[in-house]
């Protein structure tokens, strides 16, 4: 078993908060979905989710101190090599989104997992191509 041990007071003190049920995922007027999906071979949202996707950009707008990390996944099918590209060629075309509507580049962190992490079964290809946004601290971010 691992144990963190956190000697930073505010580090700890928002540790405590997040336990709690706080934390960057607990923000009174950010929308709340945060997962988004893709047809095949496709890297742009479809208008609704691109609609989503700018609110949650003119949230970070006015929440200059919030992070957003976007995560891009791919299903199984084809080469890693190439599902890697597909999945942050995702989450690139979503920040580019999130950016053109006011975004802070310093907020916006990206990812491309290719189908490494699969959110459904392998077979159930259709859920696992998709985005995924998380809030993160400022610390975190640095930190990626």
């Amino acid at each position: 078993m691992t144990v963190l041990v956190l000697d930073h007071t505010r580090l700890m003190a928002q540790n405590t908060f997040a336990a709690a049920g706080g934390g960057p995922d607990d923000c009174p007027g950010r929308p709340h979905r945060k997962r988004f999906h893709f047809g095949f071979n496709q890297h742009r949202l479809n208008p609704d989710d691109q609609a989503l996707l700018r609110q949650h950009a003119v949230w970070l707008k006015h929440n200059p101190g919030a992070c957003l990390h976007i995560h891009g996944h791919s299903d199984g099918f084809g080469v890693s090599e190439y599902n890697q590209f597909l999945s942050r060629l995702r989450a690139s075309s979503a920040a580019r989104l999130m950016l053109s509507e006011g975004a802070r580049e310093t907020q916006i962190v990206i990812s491309g997992w290719g189908s490494d992490r699969p959110l459904a079964r392998l077979e159930d290809h259709a859920a696992n191509r998709r985005l995924e946004l998380e809030y993160i601290t400022m610390d975190m971010a640095q930190a990626l």
